[in-house]
């Protein structure tokens, strides 16, 4: 049987210094329990491709598949703010697979074992945290929002030990690739310049082939990643999404969401949402976002500064002056964003402080985001569900001069919502229900939360209702990272 994996190694190409060559650690007993039969197919990888016995040998790193060439990546990062030398330390890189359509992906065994980047850890990747990536990935992706996908996961028969003991498991995930700001970082402290050189034209021309890298990559760089960054951000704080750790290793120099750990989808409008039990200061709350991205952003100019001028002043001005911009650019695509939320086809001046005014109220009344947005498509459902209110009525009716106003007519305006509000979003105590059956071995609530998912603007899935999550539930939910 001829083997469907097309592998390439261009990383490779950068030289020893940027990775461990690490054969992934066998399994004991391995079983896929989710394949991602539509991913598979766009990847020209489907399942009746090898047997299914040989897949799970493939995806839990017990034998490699032809033409592999598995490494563990170095990088180093930022991680709540202090610096540290990191690396793969529970990851391997088969390889980049080319698809049908040319593509090149990265193909990646998530849990497979230690290498010299591990830092003590086992390398090892629990089922439910693999679980989880699965389906917030997914949900991600189908939201059309940039992100790293997962392909399969696959139990071990191994135990792995964290508050207690788990079962193992192995992710497949696919990305543009795993090159981030933090492995821009580790050349920076450890490597030299021509290493630096050789990792900005690899990104440039990996990632952003039709920019030009024209007199100043180390600056062309930035600006793209700076570009790719504020629509990614933008649509993060689209549907509540609250990634929960934007340490700069996991800032992907590709613009996808890349490393599911403690995330979460806010459901109380609170801007100030936290659900991860290590963010203890709220660094990574949602509002919080985009100055984060900002300032990940600002830790990659520093790294490329011998990229952008010989003259260090110089590039410090140059590489500041990019990065100022990164506030008004921000802004112009988010009030775009909620425009579209809102219907509204054109910007006008007065849109922001109707945006502004209806945020305002939905934090007062710890309102649902993504319900909010679905009531509005309902010719007064949202002033229904709170008839005494006279401030919302107040903004209800000037969104409703503002709606009569624009071009288009209201048909224009509702196809608008419906492209931008999804109609479902994973509620965090669904999730939990799901992978603590999945755990038990039952996938069926799983799958019924995946399949959901995979169409999230769909309106039969929409459901007004004030109990959509249990009361008081968010208030003392924690998300976890998993290692």
């Amino acid at each position: 049987m001829t083997s469907p994996f097309r592998f390439e190694h261009s990383y490779q190409s950068l030289g020893d210094a940027f990775f461990e060559r690490r054969d992934p650690e066998p399994a004991k007993h391995p079983h896929v329990v989710l394949f991602n039969q539509a991913l598979a197919e766009n990847l020209g990888l489907p399942s009746d491709a090898v047997p299914e016995e040989e897949w799970a040998k493939y995806l839990s790193g017990s034998i490699l598949p032809p033409g592999s060439s598995p490494i563990a990546q170095a990088y180093a990062g930022h991680q709540f703010g202090g610096f540290t030398i990191l690396g793969d330390g529970r990851a391997i890189l088969l390889g980049e697979h080319i698809t049908p359509d040319g593509r090149r992906v990265d193909i990646q065994l998530k849990g497979g074992g230690i290498s010299r980047y591990s830092r003590r850890g086992d390398g090892r990747a629990t089922l439910r945290a693999m679980l989880r990536e699965y389906l917030i990935s997914e949900t991600i992706h189908h939201l059309g929002i940039p992100s790293t996908r997962s392909l399969a996961v696959t139990t071990t028969g191994l135990p792995v030990y964290r508050e207690r003991v788990h079962e193992g498991a192995v992710l497949t995930r696919i990305a543009a690739s795993h090159i981030r700001v933090g492995t821009f970082e580790y050349v920076k402290h450890m490597l030299d310049d021509t290493a630096l050189h050789k990792l900005v034209s690899y990104t440039l021309h990996r990632h952003y082939p039709d920019i030009p890298e024209g007199p100043n990559p180390g600056l062309t760089l930035l600006d793209a990643l700076m570009e790719r960054q504020l629509d990614l951000i933008v649509h993060w704080m689209r549907v509540g999404f609250i990634h929960g750790v934007m340490n700069t290793d996991n800032m992907s120099m590709a613009g996808e969401t890349i490393d599911y750990g403690p995330c979460a989808f806010m459901n109380a409008y609170r801007p100030g949402t936290v659900f991860s039990s290590i963010d203890t200061h709220g660094r990574y709350a949602y509002a919080n976002q985009p100055p984060v991205a900002q300032w990940n952003l600002a830790v990659l100019a520093g790294t490329l500064l011998t990229q952008i001028d010989p003259k260090e002043e110089t590039a410090i001005k140059r590489a500041q002056l990019l990065l100022n911009s990164f506030p008004e650019r921000y802004l112009s695509k988010w009030q775009r964003m909620m425009n579209a939320k809102l219907g509204l086809t054109d910007l006008r001046p007065e849109d922001r402080s109707l945006v502004d005014d209806l945020l305002s109220w939905m934090e007062s009344r710890s309102a649902d985001y993504t319900q909010t947005f679905l009531a509005l498509e309902l010719d007064g459902k949202l002033s229904e569900m709170h008839p005494e209110d006279t401030q919302l009525q107040e903004w209800l009716v000037r969104w409703s001069n503002r709606m009569e106003a624009q071009p288009g007519g209201k048909e224009v305006s509702l196809e608008s919502m419906r492209s931008v509000n999804p109609a479902f979003i994973p509620r965090n105590h669904l999730v939990e229900q799901a992978l603590d059956q999945a755990e038990k071995g039952d996938l069926d609530p799983l799958n019924a939360l995946l399949g959901k998912v995979a169409n999230p603007y769909d309106r039969s899935w929409s459901t007004i209702d004030d109990t959509i999550v249990p009361p008081g539930h968010d208030d003392k939910y924690q998300t976890f990272c998993g290692t």
